[in-house]
């Protein structure tokens, strides 16, 4: 199996994030990659579907649920902590070319800082493996044109 390439971005609360991660995905997907991603969402439990068959699956105990319908895949699973590794290891079966991660600051992975404003910097100085800042107010075109040209390589 093919070890897919791992990009995260980061930064705090509306800093663009998701925007970024949605063209870069577009960028990519363009150049005929397969892209996974995973978004952390460090503010409680992430919306699910509800008063549907499946959310009543893990309601009444089941860990892990699939529904699929005409090639879509839904995939619930509940445990105490999902660890980044883990996550990214269920990714790997769907043999993506590329996980971007949004979020998950602290881990190692190559990334994308998007900064706010200059109150932001700090994280230069705390996050490991940075290898692109951009600002909130910049053009992120460069920024994804480089990273896909690296990707192709």
């Amino acid at each position: 199996m093919v070890t897919p390439k791992i990009l995260q971005v980061v930064g705090y609360q509306n800093s663009g994030k998701t925007t970024f991660v949605t063209q870069l995905v577009q960028a990519l997907t363009e150049k005929d990659f397969n892209v996974a991603t995973i978004k952390h969402h460090g503010h409680g439990e992430p919306d699910v579907v509800t008063n549907k068959d499946s959310s009543r699956h893990i309601v009444s105990g089941a860990s892990t649920t699939i529904v699929e319908g005409e090639g879509m895949l839904l995939m619930q699973a509940k445990k105490h902590i999902w660890t980044l590794e883990e996550q990214i290891q269920i990714l790997t079966f769907m043999k993506p070319d590329v996980i971007i991660i949004e979020g998950h600051k602290k881990a190692n992975y190559p990334k994308v800082l998007l900064l706010r404003d200059e109150n932001d910097q700090c994280l230069i100085e705390q996050l490991s493996n940075i290898k692109y800042t951009v600002a909130k107010e910049e053009n992120n075109e460069w920024v994804i044109k480089e990273i896909v040209n690296k990707l192709i390589r």
